[in-house]
């Protein structure tokens, strides 16, 4: 299984997404720099956290026109796996592939600390090793993570069971509806927040964002797409 770890001028988040998968799942890695014109060799892409091009403009908004991006979104298409952090998740947004938008925190400051996650969707390529409902422990590190819909977006995403993340407890940038994640329609893309490759040793505080990597290994190994796992998880 090969992972790709997406590089934009200003990402910050690309080592510690690369050291993640090889502590984790042990699969071959490479970082892929923005500029690559085919992605596919990889089976998982990864977009990190950071501030792709200084967040000129909007956080994610000079990225999406990154040559990368146009195969990023041939490879989602073709169902696989995609998963945005931070700024990955903004970068995500930007370019259509998940729905909504983030901007800046309500306190309108940084926040960078662990927090309480309730898995809402353990159906995606990314969360099958969490049970429903669970409560899990990842960091923050934003100042533009306030998830924002309108009312009909925001009523699609309840109805297609794509919010994979709540906040649990404080809400620390005043996302709608205490959302941390979401995942589009097919489940292959998943955009979040906290950062998932920060917790993959109690050495770094909490453990519980291994599963992320190991949940989407196990799909793929079992060789079956990632609607055939959602329909048998969801029986």
């Amino acid at each position: 299984m090969n992972f790709a770890v997406l590089v934009f001028p200003g990402s910050n988040c690309d080592i510690d997404m690369f050291k993640a998968v090889e502590d984790t799942v042990g699969e071959p890695v490479e970082y892929v720099w923005h500029t690559a014109t085919d992605l596919s060799s990889y089976d998982v892409i990864l977009v990190p956290g950071g501030f792709s091009y200084g967040d000129y403009l909007r956080c994610g908004a000079i990225a999406r026109f990154a040559p990368v991006m146009a195969e990023l979104k041939k490879a989602a298409e073709a169902g696989k796996f995609v998963l945005g952090v931070c700024n990955g998740f903004q970068i995500l947004t930007e370019a259509g592939l998940l729905p909504g938008a983030l901007i800046r925190n309500n306190s309108l400051k940084f926040r960078c600390h662990p927090v309480d996650l309730k898995v809402e969707n353990n159906i995606t390529p990314f969360t099958n090793a969490y049970a429903p409902g669970e409560t899990i422990r990842i960091p923050i590190a934003h100042g533009e993570g306030n998830y924002v819909c309108d009312a009909e977006t925001l009523a699609r995403l309840k109805t297609n069971n794509q919010v994979v993340f709540r906040y649990q407890g404080d809400n620390p940038n005043g996302s709608v509806d205490n959302i941390a994640g979401v995942c589009n329609e097919r489940g292959n893309v998943v955009g979040m927040m906290p950062h998932p490759e920060r917790a993959v040793s109690e050495l770094l505080g909490s453990s519980d964002g291994a599963r992320m990597f190991t949940s989407v290994l196990n799909v793929f190994l079992s060789r079956v797409e990632p609607s055939a796992v959602n329909g048998a998880r969801a029986h």
